[in-house]
């Protein structure tokens, strides 16, 4: 089990999560039973009111599956979530979800995929508004104008299908859809991995902008670490399902306290030359339908003790603002 990680806002953090689970049911086992893949494993973290958590990892860590539990488009299979003071998750939870779901939305990885391309985009950008229900048309008409300004187009384009579209102008305009029924949290998975360099800088700096504006909160799921560093508060990293470490961000990239963070920096291209940069781990994630009893990074850590076979370590504060699961920060 791990520990939550608290932040020092004031206000209650808007989204609390303990012990998150999702286990894959994939086929039969070879020797009978069922094959079952625990994709997220034990994962606890929180987002403050007006924060962006990085959640960082390479690709299989279980990042898109938290987003997807965290707005009800996977079921959790075990822990809690809690959104708002509402818990979500158990029994009665897809109740509770209901009363706070226009709060919640979710920006995809690929624009393109995210529209529909036989529906113009003031249809797209409409729908929230049309499924929540309560506007005249002409309403519908003046919030499809102001959303499409919003994210820095022009009003003009309603009635264009995404086709017409670059791939960032879509991405602004699957924004713009997020926002239509005012949200307090969204889930950004890797909104800015399918655009190029230049691409990527404009959007990263629209959801700021739009974070002040409106007092979003923000849940942006990356692997790539200088894009997570441009835009987030704290950051979590995610290894084989797992919550490794979490600190504010000046912390985790100045002084990493974990050995897999520390190689994820380590892997970061830099335009320096004649300088020895710190080993990469080598060897493979872990199979998720075998976790070792221990710490899943075993097998791969330069560090590793006898006790990491065996004990899986607990992610616990280990200064102020800065957790790691780690054996090595254990205290003696």
């Amino acid at each position: 089990m791990s520990e939550a990680v608290s932040t020092d806002m004031s206000d209650a953090p808007i989204v609390r999560v303990r012990d998150l689970a999702k286990t894959f049911d994939v086929g039969r086992a070879p020797k009978g039973g069922r094959l079952l893949l625990r994709a997220v494993n034990g994962v606890s973290f929180e987002v403050g009111r007006e924060e962006t958590l990085g959640l960082v990892g390479e690709s299989g860590s279980g990042k898109s599956t938290i987003g997807r539990m965290l707005v009800g488009l996977l079921p959790a299979s075990a822990g809690e979530i809690r959104l708002f003071g509402e818990t979500v998750t158990g029994p009665g939870g897809r109740k509770r979800l209901a009363k706070v779901r226009r709060r919640l939305q979710f920006v995809f990885q690929d624009p393109h995929a995210s529209l529909d391309p036989r529906m113009r985009v003031s249809d797209s950008i409409a729908e929230p508004i049309d499924i929540a229900g309560g506007f005249s048309r002409k309403d519908r008409a003046d919030r499809v104008a102001e959303l499409l300004e919003m994210v820095g187009l022009s009003a003009s384009f309603a009635e264009r299908f995404p086709h017409e579209f670059s791939g960032g102008q879509r991405q602004r305009i699957v924004i713009a859809r997020a926002l239509a029924l005012n949200p307090d949290f969204v889930v950004c998975d890797e909104p800015v991995s399918s655009l190029d360099v230049s691409m990527q800088a404009q959007i990263v700096n629209l959801l700021l902008d739009l974070q002040d504006r409106l007092g979003l909160s923000y849940l942006f799921i990356a692997h790539d670490l200088a894009v997570v560093r441009s835009v987030s508060r704290r950051v979590a990293v995610l290894y084989a399902g797992e919550v490794v470490e979490v600190a504010e961000k000046r912390l985790l990239y100045a002084a990493p306290q974990h050995p897999y963070t520390r190689a994820l920096l380590a892997a970061v291209p830099r335009p320096v030359v004649g300088r020895e940069r710190p080993p990469v781990i080598k060897g493979e994630v872990p199979s998720l339908l075998d976790r070792p009893p221990g710490c899943s990074l075993f097998a791969r850590c330069p560090h590793a003790m006898e006790r990491c076979r065996s004990e899986p370590p607990r992610l616990r504060e280990i200064a102020p603002g800065h957790s790691a699961a780690c054996h090595l920060h254990d205290a003696a």
